[in-house]
């Protein structure tokens, strides 16, 4: 059995597979349809590994986080009630928040 995983970047797709304790990686370029870079690195891998059976299957993108760190696509806002607005980053790396203090009458 093994355990594949592929990583769909904005400019390589990797798969990574662990079989019988040996790695083996692929890489190729991320297409404009991802699914097609995603199917074709997996096939890449799994060939060169020589495995026919999968025990578990990973999949993952950088794309968005990519966009957002390299500045590219669409100009966005985001809004937020105070208190929430780490919500939708919950994963991000962000310095620690100050503590608030409370509000005085």
């Amino acid at each position: 059995m093994a355990v594949l995983g592929v990583d769909v970047g904005g400019t390589f797709t990797d798969a990574v597979l662990l079989a019988d304790g040996t790695l083996t990686t692929a890489k190729v370029p991320t297409r404009l349809a991802q699914e097609e870079s995603v199917v074709e690195a997996a096939r890449l891998v799994l060939e060169a590994a020589g495995a026919a059976a999968l025990e578990r299957f990973a999949h993952g993108t950088t794309v968005a986080t990519n966009a957002l760190l390299g500045r590219k696509g669409a100009r966005t806002a985001f809004v937020a009630t105070e208190g929430f607005e780490d919500l939708t980053s919950g994963r991000s790396a962000r310095p620690p928040k100050a503590p608030r203090c409370p509000s005085r009458s």
